[in-house]
């Protein structure tokens, strides 16, 4: 038996005309992806410095947020140096260590490699290590000489990536001091009360979204910087040549790239790994174990069900979102992304019940109707 499927072409036509549509949208939208994000991260900066502005201004002469804001933005900068302060002398203290140790770790290797000599010579392998060496030759002169190019070429990166984040603090900074003249202007335009009171409390969900966000993450980087500066400090305890003051600037250096989603917190291992390395290798192969068994923790369970609280996403919807912002957007829409998902939920929230409202009010309408209609038969 043959199924015969016929399809007018007026509807032929819409159907491509909105596959067409949409694939112009993701293409432009794939295009212009640095603008977005560069306003994406303002927006969020925005979002998430929204309460306390707001609450801070309150408290100031005549409410000024151009002031509250310029306060937010000082305090911020303090922290940043108080990150600094904390982390950078123990850095170079590690580093003039490191430095100090130098002829010893050489003659070390020296002696070593005496003994691999022994045993090239032993097993005649000579002419493979000769292969070797000279692979590895010609891989460090094909290295310095594009090292002109890709140092031009990292500069040029340095500099964009300095002007667009000065542009998103701008963007921030006028945000948060323009955001509630223009939601007035926006708002009094509409001129139906009902929707106006609709829209107000999307808007209102969508900034709790990102409040939410913005709390779970500094709680979650919290409690990895935490536990990561006591397991210093015990180590400490045991290894003697571990200093105990190194739990300070392993906090403060957890806590700032734990911020950052998927790689911040790997980055921040390495750093206090390699620190822990100077002074005692069993205690940095003992962090690395800690820290391994830690992040599987904080990836599959301590993370995604604070996040998940907060911003109403299942755990399953926030490393989805991670990945896809990440592969597409880069550091910046990976950090975005969570937010961003959590807002796309409260307006698709917002429309299925504004679809049932409006079904609920067609029934009750066609019920007096139906009444009618049944007594008129009767």
């Amino acid at each position: 038996m043959k199924v015969r499927i016929e399809i007018d072409t007026k509807t032929f036509v819409r159907f491509w005309l909105v596959v067409i549509g949409f694939a112009g949208v993701i293409l432009a939208l794939y295009s212009a992806r640095t603008a977005l994000i560069i306003l994406g991260t303002s927006l969020f900066l925005a979002l998430a410095l929204n309460g306390p502005v707001s609450r801070l201004a309150k408290h100031l002469p005549d409410r000024s947020r151009t002031l509250s804001t310029a306060i937010s933005f000082f305090a911020v900068v303090l922290f940043l140096g108080a990150v600094i302060f904390l982390v950078i002398p123990p850095i170079v203290q590690q580093t003039v260590k490191f430095i100090d140790s130098a002829p010893e770790m050489v003659r070390t290797l020296s002696a070593q490699w005496q003994g691999f000599g022994d045993v090239v010579e032993k097993y005649h392998i000579q002419p493979q290590v000769d292969q070797a060496v000279a692979s590895m030759q010609a891989d460090a002169a094909r290295w310095v000489a594009g090292f002109g190019k890709n140092f031009v070429s990292g500069i040029g990166s340095a500099f964009s990536l300095f002007a667009a984040s000065l542009l998103v603090l701008v963007l921030t900074f006028l945000m948060l001091v323009e955001g509630p003249q223009w939601m007035k202007r926006i708002w009094g335009l509409y001129r139906d009360e009902k929707r106006l009171k609709h829209h107000k409390h999307i808007v209102s969900r969508m900034r709790q979204v990102v409040s939410g966000y913005v709390s779970g993450q500094l709680t979650v980087s919290g409690i990895g910087a935490l536990c990561a500066g006591a397991t210093v400090f015990v180590l400490a305890q045991f290894f003697h040549e571990v200093p105990a003051n190194l739990a300070l600037p392993t906090i403060a250096i957890c806590f700032v790239l734990s911020l950052i989603p998927m790689f911040g917190a790997t980055i921040a291992g390495v750093i206090v790994s390699v620190l822990l390395a100077f002074n005692s290798l069993p205690a940095a192969i003992i962090f690395i174990i800690y820290f391994i068994v830690y992040q599987q923790l904080e990836n599959n369970i301590i993370s995604p069900r604070i996040q998940s609280k907060r911003i109403e996403l299942s755990p399953l919807a926030v490393l989805a979102a991670v990945t896809v912002g990440l592969y597409v957007f880069g550091i910046a829409g990976g950090i975005i992304s969570i937010p961003i998902a959590g807002c796309i939920k409260v307006l698709v929230e917002a429309y299925l019940e504004r679809t049932r409202e409006a079904r609920k009010e067609e029934h009750t309408k066609e019920k007096p109707f139906a009444k009618l209609v049944k007594k008129s038969q009767a």
